[in-house]
């Protein structure tokens, strides 16, 4: 299901978007109707293999970002700059100088 409402998510599990797939999954691209948005849907092709052949998945441990949205992008840039140990003190002083002027001297579009 592309993207469903939560009170119509079949489950708490997301596709993180990594695929493995076979070639023959294009056989079935070929044969799919327009799905959510009008377009061909990749989860849908994957649904119609699954009836025909094992599927496998791998559950994630850990946070996830929705990184098509733009607060969640900047949540996951964030955190993956201060968990590396090359940018960590350098990003982290950065931050702490931002946040120190930023309710002054902000300037929009900055």
């Amino acid at each position: 299901m592309e993207k469903p409402w939560p009170e119509e998510a079949p489950s708490t599990l997301a596709a993180l978007e990594r695929y493995i797939i076979e070639p023959e999954v294009f056989d079935f691209l070929e044969k799919q109707e327009p799905g959510a948005g009008g377009e061909i849907q990749l989860t849908d092709a994957l649904r119609v293999l699954a009836g025909e052949r094992p599927m496998y998945a791998y559950v994630f441990e850990g946070r996830r970002y929705d990184v098509g949205d733009r607060l969640g992008f900047l949540q996951a840039t964030v955190e993956f700059a201060l968990k590396r140990e090359d940018l960590r003190e350098p990003f982290r002083e950065y931050l702490e100088g931002l946040m120190r002027r930023l309710p002054n001297t902000l300037e929009p579009g900055i």
